[in-house]
């Protein structure tokens, strides 16, 4: 993986953090480096299930992969969420 390719990872990671936490009602007791990292993930599968279901290939934006991406990090920024709030 270049430096650009981990950068973009970041970039694209926080945005679909961002949009997961958006989605989620209520506050969210997780960090925003946590949320970076849980957004990377959501995007690594959401783009993996997009791709084992054949919509990741479509001519323009994919529109699609978007939302499997943000799915997936608001599920697992709700996971993160909750086990980071039993801890206290």
């Amino acid at each position: 993986m270049t430096v650009t390719g981990i950068i973009t990872a970041i970039i694209v990671g926080l945005i679909i953090g961002a949009l997961a936490r958006l989605v989620l009602p209520g506050r969210q007791n997780i960090s925003i480096l946590l949320t970076i990292v849980v957004g990377i993930v959501a995007a690594l599968i959401g783009t993996a299930l997009a791709r084992g279901i054949g919509l990741a290939d479509t001519n323009g934006f994919d529109w699609i992969e978007l939302i499997f991406q943000v799915v997936v990090a608001a599920i697992g920024v709700s996971i993160v969420g909750s086990i980071r709030g039993r801890r206290r």
